[in-house]
């Protein structure tokens, strides 16, 4: 059974950072694009980044140069490190590989 857990998720003030993690279990991870998507209140779930199985990643335009999506294969998790964050970035962020998503975890930007 596939389960991805996503944690690292809080409260920062904007200009702050914060780094999620997913781990992943019942599946052979290394084999996996991996990616992160976000939905805010109101509005349709959006694609942050991704990450290819060779370690290639892709940004949102609205990301590009603050967040950073990596992957640790030996602990089969994939991490999403954000800087500069805005309130604008506000959302619950979910871990995504292919028909599986996790739980959420909820990232709030405000002073």
């Amino acid at each position: 059974q596939v389960q991805l857990v996503e944690s690292g998720g809080g409260l920062v003030q904007p200009g702050g950072s914060l780094r999620l993690s997913c781990a992943a279990s019942g599946i052979i991870f290394s084999i996996y694009n991996m990616g992160w998507y976000r939905q805010a209140p109101g509005k349709q779930r959006e694609l942050v980044a991704t990450i290819t199985n060779g370690g290639s990643t892709s940004y949102a335009d609205s990301v590009k140069g603050r967040f950073t999506i990596s992957r640790d294969n030996a602990k089969n998790t994939v991490y999403l490190e954000m800087n500069s964050l805005k309130p604008e970035d506000t959302a619950v962020y979910y871990c995504w590989l292919p028909n599986h998503w996790g739980q959420g975890t909820q990232v709030t930007v405000s002073s």
